[in-house]
This record gives C-alpha cells, sequence and structure tokens, in this order.
C-alpha cells in the first residue's frame, strides 16, 4: 500500500450539509438480548521447549536494510512427498498448480546428501579435536592442527551451502497446495457439485430493484463521496444501513457463541510471514492482501490469519482441543482482477466488516467439525429466510491450504443470480505445519502414572485448522435489501434481527 503524502487544499469551497433524518429512539441505547460468555479465559499455550516447526533464521542489519524478509521453514514431511509422488502429481494436476514437484524432490535429495556430508566432516572434526586432548609430538600436534583448521573451514562451506539449499527447498516445496478430499469433484469451478438447496426464490408482483437502487431510494448508501475521499470500491453506509451491519454483527455474534465459540477481536495488520504461513501470497501477481510500503506487514484480507497466529509455535494441551473461535474484525483486499456486472455496489469492494469462525481440532476430529461448521452456517441463513445453496467446490478452485472446501452461495435478485456470502475450509494440518502449532496427546501413560516425565509424554502432532465465514456484512447487505424489498420501496427486516434493531421492522422512504 503507497504511503500517505499530505497536501494542502487552496480552493476550498463551502459545503452545504445535508440534513440528517431522526429516529424515534437513539440508535446506540438498544437493549439487546443477553448473551453469556465462558467464564473460563483464553487458553495459555505451552511453547515448545524443543526446536519450533518454523524457525527464523537470523538476518544481519544490512540485510535488514535492504528490506530482506527473515526466513521461516514449514515443517513439510519431505519422506512422504517423496514416497507418494504419483499421488501428489495427480493433486497438482487436478488442483491446476503450477508447483515443480521434481525440483523439489531433485532438491530434497541434495539437501540429504549433502547433510550426510556435513555429518560425515563433523565427525571427523570432532574425531581430531578429541586425539589433540591427548599427549602428543610437537608435530603430529601441528599436522592435528592443520588438519582441525582444514576441516572447520570445509565444514563452514559445507553449512553455509546446506543453508542455501534448504532455503530455495522451502521456497519450491511451499508453493505444494494441500491433499484434496477423495470426495471432491475433479475440474473447474464448474464441475463443483450441490451438496443442499435451501428454500426458494421470492415472487415479486412488481419491477425487482437491485440493492444500488434501494438504497439510493432509502439513503443507505454514499458511494460517491467515499469514490471521492477513498478512490473506487469503497462506500459509506448511512442511516439503517449502519444500524443493519451492527445489527448482522451482533445477532451472529451471539448464535454462533451460543454453539461454544469463544468472540475475538483481533489486529488488522499482521506481519507478512504469518499472512505465508496461512497459505496466502501477500507479494505475488494480483494478490488480493494490501501489503505495507517498507515493513514486513500486511492488511488482513480475513480474521483467519490473526486467528490462525493465535497459538503460533505453541504445544497445546490434549484437554484444550478442540479450540473454538469467532472472530471480529475488518477485512481489506485489493480485489486485483475483479470485473464485471457482479462488481457494482457492495459486492465486491476493498474494506468490509465480517465475522468469521476458527476450529484448532485433532486431526482425527477435522471432518466433523467441517461439516459442524457448514450446518452453523446453513443455519444463520435459514433463520434469515434466505434462499441459498452449499456447493462442494471442485478441485480447482480450492485454495493453497483448503482440503475441502464448502461454499454457500444465496439468491440475489437484483444480480437475478447466485452469489457467493460463505466458504468454509478444512485445511488439516497444511496451516499448522507452517505455524508451528501442535498438540500433545494424552496418553495411559499420562494419566495413570504419578510423576510424569518428559520419557513419558506422548510425542506432539500437528493440529488441523478449519475456517468459515458466519457473516460477511455487504453481501448480506444485499440479499437482505434485495429480498425483502416491498412493492412500495421499502425493506422489511427479518424478525431475528429486529431485536439488534430497537425493534425497528421496516426500513421505509424518509419523508421530506
Amino acid at each position: 500500500m503507497s504511503s500517505l503524502h499530505g497536501c494542502s487544499c487552496p480552493n476550498q469551497t463551502t459545503l452545504k450539509l445535508a440534513s440528517i433524518p431522526t429516529f424515534s429512539s437513539p440508535p446506540f441505547l438498544f437493549k439487546t438480548p443477553t448473551l453469556s460468555f465462558h467464564t473460563s479465559p483464553l487458553p495459555r499455550p505451552v511453547k515448545a521447549l524443543s526446536s519450533p516447526a518454523i524457525v527464523q533464521t537470523s538476518t544481519t542489519k544490512a540485510a535488514q536494510d535492504q528490506g530482506v524478509k527473515p526466513q521461516w521453514k514449514a515443517a513439510i514431511d519431505f519422506k512422504w512427498i517423496k514416497d507418494n509422488k504419483e499421488a501428489v502429481v495427480a493433486n497438482l494436476r487436478n488442483r491446476n498448480s503450477d508447483a515443480d514437484l521434481d525440483l523439489v524432490l531433485h532438491l530434497y535429495d541434495k539437501t540429504f546428501t549433502l547433510q550426510k556430508e556435513v555429518e560425515r566432516v563433523r565427525g571427523e572434526r570432532n574425531a581430531v579435536a578429541s586425539k589433540m586432548k591427548g599427549k602428543l609430538d610437537p608435530s603430529e600436534r601441528q599436522r592435528l592442527i592443520e588438519e582441525g583448521k582444514n576441516l572447520k573451514e570445509g565444514l563452514a562451506a559445507l553449512e553455509e551451502d546446506l543453508v542455501d539449499l534448504n532455503d530455495k527447498l522451502q521456497q519450491e516445496a511451499q508453493c505444494i497446495p494441500n491433499m484434496t478430499h477423495p470426495d471432491v469433484p475433479i475440474g473447474g469451478e464448474d464441475c463443483s457439485t450441490i451438496r443442499k438447496m435451501v428454500g426458494n426464490s421470492p415472487n415479486f408482483s412488481f419491477p425487482v430493484k437491485d440493492h444500488l437502487q434501494l438504497g439510493k431510494e432509502l439513503d443507505l448508501f454514499d458511494f460517491d463521496a467515499a469514490a471521492e475521499v477513498s478512490g473506487s470500491k469503497f462506500y459509506y453506509l448511512k442511516n439503517e444501513a449502519v444500524l443493519l451491519e451492527m445489527a448482522l454483527l451482533n445477532w451472529t455474534l451471539s448464535e454462533v457463541m451460543k454453539r461454544g465459540f469463544t468472540p475475538l477481536t483481533t489486529p488488522e495488520i499482521v506481519r507478512s510471514s504469518v499472512v505465508e504461513k496461512c497459505g496466502f501470497q501477500p507479494r505475488a501477481n494480483n494478490t488480493q492482501i494490501y501489503s505495507i510500503d517498507d515493513s514486513d506487514q500486511c492488511l488482513i484480507g480475513t480474521a483467519e490469519i490473526p486467528v490462525g497466529g493465535l497459538h503460533m509455535d505453541s504445544i497445546l494441551s490434549d484437554s484444550l482441543l478442540p479450540l473454538k473461535y469467532v472472530a471480529f474484525s475488518h477485512c481489506f483486499r485489493t480485489e486485483a482482477g475483479a470485473a464485471g456486472a457482479a462488481t457494482r455496489g457492495l459486492y465486491r469492494v476493498h474494506q468490509f466488516s465480517k465475522v468469521e469462525m476458527f476450529i484448532f481440532c485433532r486431526p482425527e476430529e477435522s471432518e466433523h467439525y467441517h461439516q459442524e461448521l457448514i450446518k452453523i452456517e446453513e443455519d444463520l441463513f435459514s433463520s434469515l429466510g434466505l434462499h441459498f445453496k452449499t456447493l462442494d467446490m471442485a478441485s480447482a478452485d480450492l485454495g493453497a491450504p483448503a482440503y475441502r472446501k464448502f461454499d454457500v452461495e444465496a439468491w440475489m435478485p437484483g444480480l437475478e443470480r447466485f452469489g457467493e456470502i460463505s466458504s468454509a475450509s478444512n485445511c488439516t494440518d497444511y496451516q499448522s505445519r507452517r505455524l508451528g502449532i501442535r498438540y500433545r496427546p494424552a496418553s495411559e501413560t499420562q494419566v495413570s502414572s504419578a510423576k510424569k516425565s518428559k520419557g513419558n509424554l506422548a510425542p506432539p502432532q500437528f493440529v488441523h485448522t478449519l475456517n468459515a465465514t458466519a457473516c460477511a456484512v455487504p453481501r448480506m447487505i444485499i440479499c437482505l435489501l434485495e429480498n425483502y424489498q416491498q412493492e412500495d420501496g421499502s425493506v422489511l427486516i427479518p424478525e431475528p434481527l429486529r431485536p439488534f434493531m430497537g425493534g425497528l421492522s421496516v426500513i421505509a422512504r424518509k419523508s421530506l
């Protein structure tokens, strides 16, 4: 994101302010339903005592001055990839991935061979050092000193080559996407299959308006002023649209919390490395991520990123799992390459509010929680009376982290088609291997032993991560305005949202 520049405004003009409509009751004093919070504090993870799965190498001051980012390493199972090469090749083909598997395996073999050589030379150096501890003739000692010096120099060169080779291996291997669930349809987006269809599209006896026309007539948006202030694809919400956003957020949070999720607000600026570890490419061509110039930071495109990083480089207790979070954040996306009628108005914007669900769980439970997440989404959208379909997304439409992804598309009468309003992804251990998030399974030894020791602790395993959108505000506003529009130009508020809007049941035209 480009840096900001100050400017003066010599040609100032006097602006006449538009009148602001009043409401029958103070909008921020509304009484909302009582929410029950978990009384237990957020879990405190145990930091790994051994080397973490993700390591940052030291960076010299010169490198920092040149803007070189510190390296991080994902705990990729290269042996598994090599042993299952045919399955990985098919997976790359099904996902249309351009990852170079042959190069990865070539670099892995070279790294393995070089590691053995490093270990051999290190052993010779240690043997020479051991010999020098005893009584030796001066000539023999001098010979050993020279031999030790040569071995030390040779070892330093080999270790430097090994670091460079490991960096190249990591750079290439991190391009390999997650494996794919066997039930995922193979092909592009058109090959995605419908899992469920809910409700029916509304029948209107009058000409249907889209959300842009409704918003203009009901004085809910201002895109023109936002374009002057911020640029295209920004907006002001006004009047009841503001109340509708707050109602959607609070209602969604309250509903998801009832299902055992802990509420969070998150940082909205994160380190670029955390974005990468979650499977996004912040500095790639056509990236959706805004990067901050002269820093290693980015604006988040989804709360999935900061919530995923919440337990980074940690070993979690088995008793804490699953960890379920529901996070509110603003999201920022470049929408590079987006074009067409579906980008008009609120459908595709650079900044929006969103409620995101995120789960850390045991590997054997992730498919169960994936079904739970999509069920929560379907229940929420059904409660609002929307006509929608749930899709099992095809292999080529999966992001790199997703093992399987379900999308929800709702009917938008103004667009005269379905539009995506939500998704739910099972990322298995793809993100946790990059973020270094593990858990220590409970074992019979641990439970029965009165005196615990490091020797009887079960080895840590990587958790599975899942994420799902509970409410992306702009597209929900589109759905509600277009589906609940009335012949007189007003818009009804769905019953579940009315307590969160001070009892307001309809958005009507403003009186002149």
